[in-house]
Parts: structure tokens; C-alpha cells; sequence
């Protein structure tokens, strides 16, 4: 089965919102490699989200306790995140990667998020409506092509219909798979009606 992998424009985006619906779409199993801070972790927001009996949520390989980027919590905790030690749980369902921050936010002094992502995955880009976001969203896809990875389209989380999507779409290449509206609240039936509506998009990817 293919992977695929969550990749955000930046920090707070809505990556892990957008991992649940996904997740649930294809009653999925879910990887976040990396968590930064325990408090709330990205694993237990997407189980917590999901409805169905297939999903299998995997632990992480590394849990760092503060919430910072994985290369200043990973210091703060004494350790160096290595990323031979990064290994895909195995499974036979679809597996649904959740990066961290951003493609080139650091692990290590010499890799990035990035560099957990393999040529075989298949990426979703997450962009949000912020001032600055056309910006991440074409430097993400450009590292992306640039890396040779292969980006199958961007789900979009709280953007203006003002001509943002059409721009980006133009100048990337890359599809709309679904659009995210401004909610009063994330719960299990939101995720439930998004994964819906991209199902036929994603299983198509």
C-alpha cells in the first residue's frame, strides 16, 4: 500500500486536522515520527478525531518533552535524533506520515523534515490563509520537485476563495484535493464530513 505523507507550510497550519481527515478517508493508519511536547500529542488528537475500527495509530519513535522544534527539544532532552533510527512501522494498511512544522524545519544539525520523506510517498501539501502563505506554499513545492519527491496536491485550511488557490494552482501545478472552512469546533463528525467530501480525491491520488 502507498503512503502518504503530511506536509505543512509551516508550524500551526492544521496538519494534524488535515492527517485525521485523511486518515479516516481511507481508514488509514497514522505515523507521526516526531512529537515535540506531551502535553497534547499529535497521535492522541488524531485518535481522539477518527471514527473507524480499521485505523492503527503507531507510537513514535522519538517523544521530546518540549514543544519546540526537534532539533532544540531533542538537546533540551539530551539526545540527538538520528535518522537511521526512523523506522516505518509495518503494515499492510495505507500509512498516513505527519511531519513536523515545516519541510525544512530541523532534526538534527544536518537534516530536516524533509529527509524523512522517500520518493515513494506520495505528499500532501497543507496550506493555510495567512499573510505570507502563497510564499511557503510555492517554496514548499518547489523544494518538493526540487528533491524529486513527488507531491500529489494541497489541501487548503481556512483560505479566502479571493483568487489564492487559482494563483497557487497556476504556478505549481498541483491540484486542490479539498478545501477546509473555518469551523466552531473540531470534533469527530467535522472530520467525519471532510473526509467525505476529499474521499473520491484522495483515492485517487
Amino acid at each position: 500500500m502507498s503512503n502518504i505523507f503530511i506536509a505543512g507550510i509551516g508550524t500551526d497550519v492544521g496538519k494534524t486536522v488535515v492527517a485525521a481527515i485523511v486518515t479516516e478517508a481511507l481508514q488509514a493508519d497514522y505515523w507521526k515520527p516526531i512529537q515535540s511536547g506531551l502535553e497534547e500529542t499529535d497521535k492522541g488528537t488524531v485518535s481522539s478525531l477518527i471514527d473507524n475500527s480499521k485505523t492503527v495509530i503507531h507510537p513514535e519513535v522519538y517523544r521530546l518533552k518540549t514543544p519546540m522544534s526537534p532539533h532544540k527539544a531533542a538537546e533540551i532532552d539530551g539526545i540527538t535524533i538520528d535518522l537511521n533510527q526512523i523506522k516505518r512501522p509495518e503494515t499492510s494498511n495505507t500509512l498516513v506520515i505527519e511531519g513536523a512544522g515545516g519541510l525544512l524545519v530541523p532534526i538534527n544539525d544536518q537534516e530536516t523534515i524533509v529527509d524523512l520523506i522517500t520518493t515513494e510517498d506520495k505528499v500532501i501539501i497543507v496550506s493555510a490563509g495567512y499573510l505570507g502563505s502563497i510564499n511557503h506554499t510555492l517554496l514548499s513545492a518547489e523544494l518538493l520537485k526540487a528533491k524529486g519527491l513527488n507531491c500529489v496536491g494541497i489541501i487548503y485550511n481556512h483560505v479566502e476563495l479571493d483568487g489564492t488557490i487559482e494563483v497557487i494552482e497556476k504556478m505549481t501545478g498541483l491540484k486542490t484535493i479539498g478545501h477546509i472552512s473555518k469551523e466552531q469546533k473540531i470534533d469527530k463528525t467535522v472530520i467525519s464530513k471532510y473526509a467525505v467530501q476529499f474521499e473520491k480525491a484522495l483515492k485517487t491520488l
